[in-house]
């Protein structure tokens, strides 16, 4: 049976081609980087870190502007990316994998191995936890029936040898460096292949040397720029002194006209962090990004070395964004559009490079990679095949984006003109407004303004129908 849906793809990937449409044998490099705003890349306007492999695949390819997560932090963003539906129809909304609930429908990378690809994995494309699942080399809440083969990718995190400081919750300079969810920053010794990224680099350029005669599904997962900020000594010198770096500004009352859930998890003032620490978590931040670009660099090499580079498509992002002391907010869950929006470039060849200011979701990824290479795009998956921007960058596939902070019953509806952000499905916990032309910064709640009451009705409307969408789904049958 598999043999025959292998040979049936084919032929129906041949037809698509010749109608300009995909191409079956066409392999799939999936890079994700872990925490990555998109204002930390050079090819996104930053002028301090930069990332120059991550900018050749741009140069090369369609950089979208507006691409959003589904959920703000790493567990139920992975698993609606890859299992293909929305948090709220798998009921993923914390660090499972979808299966069971997914049953045996495939997963992205799985609907590549049942048409007879080799999939692999190498690191953290399912939720992986970091620093201590790396720490472990384990499996994570991956899902084995995705893949081929899985490869992890252990480091020693904060324990790498190095200078270190703790910068979360060490007013007074007197904690140690340690592990978990912490904002920490080690200028590590050694080379790259002392921590996990560089190993992956490592694994995915030997795959890439070993698996180029047949079809593929790479995902190379890298944890930088995920805390601890570890990196190579050598990736902090570009952002010395640390004193000189640019902090977001900062606005008096600035969340006094918003509710309590929409104040961030992390902030400058409960993480206890002054000006000092706050500029050298930028700058660890930013070290951290330069040394996963580095990896990235060595990937996309041996693609070219491959032979393979020109019937490779290439997608690079995030699973989530990431606040920088935007807000004094820092870290991931608001559904700010720091925290919401992801990076995310399309290389396919014989496509044009382009910028695209259309709005897509990283659930999109799943049938559009299917579309390019000529596969069928099952009916269930709650994405939409946003392979016609990559031709026409104006186009319009989406008219608004969505995503969730599940741990604050938080829901995004962003669209061209507005932010809106209500917390509980009844809004209890609060709503936001943002008028996103006069107000990009999203510093002005306008949700309570009598004049702005019909956007809100309108936007709850929406969302109860949203929600009723996603949840009217085949899993329920």
């Amino acid at each position: 049976m598999q043999k025959f849906f292998w040979i049936l793809c084919c032929c129906l990937g041949g037809a698509l081609a010749e109608a300009g449409a995909g191409d079956s044998s066409w392999n799939v490099l999936f890079i994700i980087s872990d925490d990555l705003t998109s204002t930390a890349l050079s090819c996104y306007g930053n002028e301090v870190c930069k990332t120059p492999n991550i900018d050749r695949l741009a140069a090369a390819g369609t950089r979208f502007t507006r691409a959003y997560c589904q959920g703000t932090y790493c567990g139920p963003s992975r698993a609606s990316f890859m299992s293909g539906y929305y948090p709220h129809a798998t009921g993923v909304l914390g660090y499972t994998s979808p299966r069971p609930q997914i049953g045996d429908r495939a997963t992205w990378a799985g609907a590549y191995r049942e048409a007879g690809y080799y999939s692999a994995r190498v690191s953290k494309i399912f939720h992986m936890g970091v620093p201590g699942g790396i720490e472990e080399g384990g499996d994570g809440a991956d899902d084995p029936q995705s893949w081929t083969e899985r490869f992890n990718s252990p480091g020693p995190e904060w324990r790498a040898p190095g200078i270190g400081e703790t910068l979360e919750g060490n007013p007074d300079g007197k904690r140690p460096v340690v592990g978990g969810n912490t904002f920490v920053v080690v200028e590590a010794e050694g080379d790259d292949l002392v921590h996990s990224d560089g190993r992956t680099a490592a694994k995915a350029v030997e795959l890439l040397e070993t698996h180029a005669d047949k079809p593929f599904f790479l995902g190379v997962g890298f944890v930088r720029p995920h805390v601890p900020f570890v990196a190579p000594a050598a990736c902090y010198e570009p952002f010395r002194p640390f004193t000189k770096m640019q902090l977001p500004p900062k606005v008096p009352g600035d969340w006094d006209d918003i509710p309590q859930a929409g104040i961030n998890y992390k902030t400058s003032e409960n993480m206890k962090m002054d000006i000092r620490r706050q500029k050298k978590a930028v700058a660890g931040y930013y070290a951290s990004v330069t040394y996963m670009d580095a990896q990235v660099g060595k990937v996309l090499d041996a693609l070219e070395r491959s032979g393979q580079a020109d019937r490779t498509i290439v997608i690079f992002t995030s699973d989530h964004g990431y606040h920088l002391g935007e807000h004094d907010f820092w870290a991931k869950v608001s559904l700010r559009d720091e925290s919401a929006m992801v990076p995310l470039i399309i290389s396919v060849p014989g496509k044009q490079p382009a910028v695209c200011d259309s709005f897509v979701e990283l659930l999109d990824l799943f049938p559009t990679t299917l579309s390019l290479c000529g596969m069928p795009i099952p009916e269930r998956l709650q994405g939409k095949d946003i392979s016609p921007l990559l031709d026409d960058p104006t186009a319009e596939v989406r008219t608004t984006a969505f995503s969730v902070a599940p741990t604050r019953k938080g829901f995004l509806l962003r669209d061209e003109r507005w932010a809106f952000i209500q917390y509980g499905e009844d809004a209890q916990g609060g709503t936001e407004l943002f008028d996103m032309h006069s107000d990009p910064g999203q510093f002005t709640n306008l949700a309570e303004d009598p004049d702005h009451e019909s956007v809100v009705v309108a936007f709850r409307q929406q969302l109860q129908q949203k929600l009723m969408q996603i949840r009217t789904n085949d899993l329920q049958q």
